[in-house]
């Protein structure tokens, strides 16, 4: 069942209408059919509808991508355009508004229901990965923060390990004075360590942490592992069988 709520924005009341059917025929709920941008507007605050289906060229003129502009500036519901134009100048100036999809006149119900769903999977997928990236970006400050407390009360170091040293100014670690030359991920990884010393990290804190991408696995964490030990002069980076990584406090 889709049930999905749509608003129908489509100064034609044939066209509209003949969406309207297939849209029910196909469970989805229409909740109201706009004929111009203000009304639109209007059911839009008051409705909230879940997806908008819009005229490009609403009483022939570019008001539809007028109100695609506003949509996306102003609230979070993804919209697809309904076109009958071949217009470079004015599909260029649609793709701007950065929609999720096209239907074209005339549409077949087939390909209207598959332009809905993908657009519902592209907004989904989209508001997972924002999410995952405000937790990463939180994750980071809380880090930033634990390095912070760590430090000499009179210079930017943290001293760990064995005669190592963590400069959290210029994000570089050191061996006895001298710099131990990593990698991007390798002094990601070693920061996460420093900055909860005494506490295990994670494979899963170590794979949002460094990895910003997707597809890192426990065995990318346990290659860099092996990676930066073979870096390090003494071994400090101790195994917590199962679990993940940490440096004694």
């Amino acid at each position: 069942m889709n049930e999905k709520d749509i608003l129908i924005v489509e100064d034609d009341e044939i066209t509209a209408l003949n969406l309207k059917i297939s849209l029910q025929k196909q469970n989805y709920n229409v909740i109201g059919i706009s004929h111009d941008i203000h009304d639109a507007k209007e059911k839009i605050f008051n409705l909230k509808p879940e997806i908008i289906i819009i005229d490009i060229s609403l009483q022939d003129s570019q008001d539809g991508i007028e109100l695609a502009r506003e949509i996306r500036s102003i609230y979070s519901i993804p919209f697809i355009f309904l076109t009958s134009y071949s217009d470079d100048e004015i599909i260029s100036q649609a793709k701007l508004t950065e929609p999720y999809g096209y239907i074209v006149k005339p549409f077949d119900p087939g390909s209207l229901h598959a332009t809905l769903q993908m657009a519902f999977f592209k907004y989904n997928s989209e508001k997972t990965l924002k999410k995952e990236l405000t937790v990463l970006k939180s994750d980071k400050l809380s880090l930033e923060k634990l390095l912070y407390a760590k430090q000499d009360a009179h210079e930017p170091i943290i001293h760990f390990g064995e005669d190592f040293h963590l400069d959290v100014s210029i994000c570089e670690t050191f061996y006895k004075g001298i710099k131990i030359k990593l990698t991007k991920k390798e002094n990601a990884f070693l920061r996460l360590l420093v900055a909860q010393m005494g506490v295990v990290v994670s494979f899963e804190q170590a794979m949002k942490y460094v990895w910003e991408e997707n597809g890192a696995t426990e065995n990318s964490v346990r290659t860099l592992v092996w990676r930066l030990r073979n870096k390090l002069e003494v071994d400090i980076i101790k195994n917590a069988s199962g679990l993940g990584y940490y440096i004694e406090g």
